[in-house]
């Protein structure tokens, strides 16, 4: 830029001590203004189109993705949880878990909710969904709902998270902005879901692993773990806890042993905590009184390096209400479908 005013100031106003530039000494300058000229136009140009394209390149996920095509999304999810929750306290814990169950296994791309068939596997019949993740009518539902309403627009992957989020919300949590406009995976792999998805039988470092695996910190593991703040868990799951573990109250230990026998009853449920349909800080209050209902939950307060956090929690029901919504975001945007990948399923139990 300074060179093009210094050739501006050399055309128009030379130096009384020269002479005057001939004529092919002014086209030679003529020129060379053409050129810098050019040059400041690229530039321009240049410095225009790279952040427009980097903006464009990370805009994948927005609030306001279905505000023009689908703008009773919202209301017609909230409406659905709402009843749902109202018929069965519990499907708000259920929905919850089926959105983490979702998001773990390569990404939120609703391939949790695809039905197995005779050419195909999917995860619902993995180890730590069977017979154990629930809710699909209640998305089913929502689902029809809104493609009465805006057909083949909202994925189903968008549906669950909005879903979870009202779970949480109509039990009492806080709420979350929803970054919207994943699309629906055309696959999923039950052994993905075998091996990605935490077990309640791990150890502290174990676990810490696999939320790292997924960007997620030992911090997002804690706050998210507060989600067992409501719904229950099988026997089967924390059974060896409670007769064999010793970092365990024996109180507790004595009343979930009164339905959760040494042999059988390996579907009997037990609450996470004492409020198990309110969503509330009581899940790490029974941590550090050594009330962790599954191997899992106590490690997080153990002697280790959640111990701090934990207490944290246990006594400013704030705190992990603001950073369980900030966690649950993070979480909700683990490698999403979007642009053209992936699909808008029309049933959310199948591909298109």
């Amino acid at each position: 830029m300074h060179n093009l005013t210094l050739y501006i100031e050399c055309f128009f106003n030379p130096s009384p001590y020269t002479t005057k530039p001939s004529f092919i000494s002014s086209a030679l300058i003529l020129m060379k203004l053409a050129m810098a000229s050019l040059s400041y136009f690229f530039i321009v140009v240049t410095l225009f189109i790279i952040p427009f394209f980097g903006c464009c390149a990370n805009a994948q996920l927005s609030p306001n993705f279905y505000a023009r095509t689908c703008p009773s999304l919202p209301t017609i999810v909230r409406n659905a949880m709402s009843q749902a929750v109202a018929r069965e306290a519990r499907m708000g814990a259920s929905i919850l878990r089926l959105f983490f169950h979702d998001c773990f296994v390569n990404g939120c791309d609703a391939s949790i909710l695809l039905d197995d068939t005779a050419t195909f596997t999917g995860e619902k019949n993995a180890f730590p969904n069977q017979n154990s993740v629930r809710g699909f009518e209640v998305i089913d539902t929502i689902k029809t709902r809104v493609e009465a309403a805006c057909n083949a627009t909202v994925s189903c992957a968008d549906i669950l998270a909005l879903a979870s989020r009202d779970g949480v919300v109509l039990l009492g949590g806080t709420s979350w902005t929803v970054a919207l406009g994943r699309r629906d995976a055309r696959t999923a792999s039950q052994s993905d879901a075998n091996n990605q998805l935490p077990s309640p039988f791990d150890n502290l470092a174990t676990l810490i692993s696999s939320f790292a695996a997924k960007g997620l910190t030992a911090s997002d593991l804690t706050v998210l773990s507060g989600g067992h703040t409501i719904g229950q868990s099988q026997c089967l799951l924390f059974k060896t806890r409670i007769y064999n573990e010793t970092n365990i109250d024996p109180g507790f230990a004595t009343t979930r042993k009164t339905t959760c026998p040494a042999s059988g009853g390996d579907t009997n449920l037990a609450p996470f905590d004492i409020t198990p349909t309110r969503f509330d800080n009581n899940y790490y209050k029974a941590l550090v009184a050594r009330r962790g209902l599954l191997h899992s939950d106590q490690e997080l307060f153990n002697s280790g390096s959640q111990d701090a956090l934990v207490r944290t929690y246990s006594n400013n029901a704030v705190a992990f209400s603001r950073d369980f919504a900030a966690a649950m975001a993070k979480m909700s945007a683990i490698s999403p479908l979007t642009g053209t990948n992936g699909e808008i399923r029309k049933n959310c139990r199948l591909v298109n």
